[in-house]
């Protein structure tokens, strides 16, 4: 009995010096800054209506664990699984489809549509694994020649566009709440951007891509469904940007939000960093970046 108390008590010493030891890329956060199992994220990811995955554009941690989470939800919800992403605008959305029903080559695709330089790293993998099974991939975010409009001259300006220009945004007249946390943030002339980066109307430049995003989630989303946003963490941290476009239009949605935090440290969340989203991807400050 005593050498089984020994031993024991050996197999407690090593785990314990494995765990202080340990150097993760990554530790998984709630809200309220309580580290929590990825499978908790899977569990109540299946059990939404939409997940907002924020994302560090330039993060591989961030880009890693949007494969494993689709993959990991695809098992559960099968033909049922909608991605879509703010890294296509919606005026490419043609491409998208022909590219995933097999009409055109990869060559072709790749070269007519909108991409990020990140694309062969980052979001290629999450296309080609939608092409692979059959899923839908929506491009969501507004073209960025009409949020270009916007910041020269607010959502008056879109009102001359065409009609058919006006079915690649979100429906006019857009709501506009300027002291959300990002916008106001955003517009904070003594913030990091500095103020001769700032028009009067670069907030609502924001908030057409992030109404027109929420429009187009909805637009492919039906009970029954889990789409999977990826979009930059500006965009919905603070549970506000698409988030609140989403639940303006549909107060009963099910809605996960992840968001993405560097830090130097990582073993204990900082609490500007809590309560961003209902998950916090923490990642070390020094990680390796994509571009």
């Amino acid at each position: 009995m005593k050498k089984i108390h020994y031993f024991l008590l050996v197999l407690l010493f090593i785990s314990t010096v494995a765990l202080k030891s340990d150097n993760p890329a990554y530790i998984l956060y709630n809200t309220e800054g309580k580290d929590i199992k990825y499978s908790k994220l899977i569990n109540d990811a299946l059990d939404a209506d939409i997940v907002l995955f924020g994302e560090l554009h330039n993060n591989p941690i961030s880009h890693w664990l949007q494969l494993q989470l689709v993959k990991d939800i695809f098992e559960g919800k099968k033909e049922n699984l909608v991605l879509a992403a703010e890294m296509f605008e919606t005026d490419n959305q043609l491409l998208l489809d022909e590219y995933l029903d097999g009409t055109i080559k990869q060559g072709n695709f790749e070269k007519e549509v909108k991409l990020w330089k990140n694309y062969p790293t980052d979001y290629k993998p999450l296309v080609e694994f939608a092409k692979e099974n059959k899923l839908r991939f929506i491009g969501s975010n507004v073209p960025r020649r009409y949020a270009s409009v916007v910041n020269a001259g607010g959502f008056e300006a879109l009102d001359s566009l065409s009609s058919d220009a006006k079915t690649l945004i979100a429906p006019l007249p857009v709501a506009f709440d300027p002291e959300l946390p990002g916008y106001k943030a955003m517009m904070d002339t003594t913030g990091s951007m500095g103020q001769s980066h700032i028009t009067p109307n670069l907030a609502k430049a924001q908030a057409i891509k992030d109404a027109t995003m929420a429009h187009f989630i909805l637009k492919n989303w039906q009970p029954g469904k889990l789409v999977v946003h990826f979009n930059g963490s500006f965009h919905s941290d603070n549970f506000d940007g698409i988030f609140w476009y989403l639940k303006k239009q549909n107060p009963d949605l099910k809605i996960l939000t992840i968001s993405s935090v560097e830090q130097d440290t990582i073993q204990i969340l900082k609490e500007e960093n809590q309560k961003l989203a209902d998950y916090i991807i923490c990642v070390p400050s020094d990680m390796t970046k994509t571009y």
